[in-house]
């Protein structure tokens, strides 16, 4: 127990002793539900690496877990060996050379077979509240300011801003104000001024989904009686 301490404690393998505990304090908050393993994906970019397709906290966790495995054997061997001075520190610094390499070689290698397990997901886009019910929040909307609540795919919600055309901006003449509270549907994104188009929505003349057509009467053959 001496000997693993001391080589765990020492150099290379304490850098990765350190990063290790980081990492399990980190799965620990994730099982917690205090963290969320997609955390740093769109901080870090791990394809140029060749490790991408998975999500960064778990190719890191890998690529230290190997790291560390490999320095630890290492320096245990470094401790049996009768090395000292410059010898040493040269061996040291190889062995923190051929961990570091062996985590990326490793890693790389099992992320290739488990890639397939991560579909790749298109990252969440204004576009998606296009055709969507919105509900007003402020007094009025116009051509220059609106806000309104809207309802994402997953349950969550977002404020966007709104804008609705007036009479004066369209050959229509109906017009509807809206007003606090009042429901819209959002039919378009301007791109450049980073706001949808609203138009009025009544969710009471919302049909609903098409009734399911009724199954047609069995009818009784001529002459055969019914019990």
């Amino acid at each position: 127990m001496q000997e693993f301490l001391t080589a765990a404690l020492s150099f290379p393998a304490m850098l990765f002793s350190a990063a290790l505990v980081v990492v399990i304090a980190f799965w620990l908050l994730v099982l917690a539900g205090a963290a969320d393993h997609h955390t740093f994906d769109a901080d870090l970019d791990t394809d140029l690496a060749g490790i991408g397709g998975v999500p960064v906290t778990v190719s890191v966790s890998m690529m230290v877990a190997v790291g560390w495995f490999t320095a630890l054997t290492g320096s245990v061997l470094l401790h049996r060996s009768d090395a000292t001075g410059t010898v040493r520190a040269a061996l040291a610094a190889g062995i923190l050379a051929v961990a570091l390499l062996a985590a990326w070689a490793v890693v790389r290698l099992l992320v290739r077979h488990f890639r397939r397990f991560f579909a790749d997901e298109p990252p969440p886009s204004r576009q998606d509240f296009v055709g969507r019910v919105c509900t007003i929040r402020t007094g009025s909307v116009g051509t220059d300011f609106g806000q309104a609540e809207v309802a994402a795919a997953d349950g969550s919600t977002a404020i966007v801003q709104v804008r609705q055309l007036t009479p004066a901006d369209t050959a229509f003449t109906a017009f509807t104000a809206f007003t606090a509270g009042s429901s819209g549907l959002l039919y378009a994104y301007d791109e450049a001024g980073e706001f949808f188009w609203v138009s009025p929505y009544d969710r009471a003349l919302d049909p609903g989904p098409p009734p399911a057509p009724e199954r047609p009467h069995r009818r009784t053959p001529p002459g055969r009686r019914t019990a």
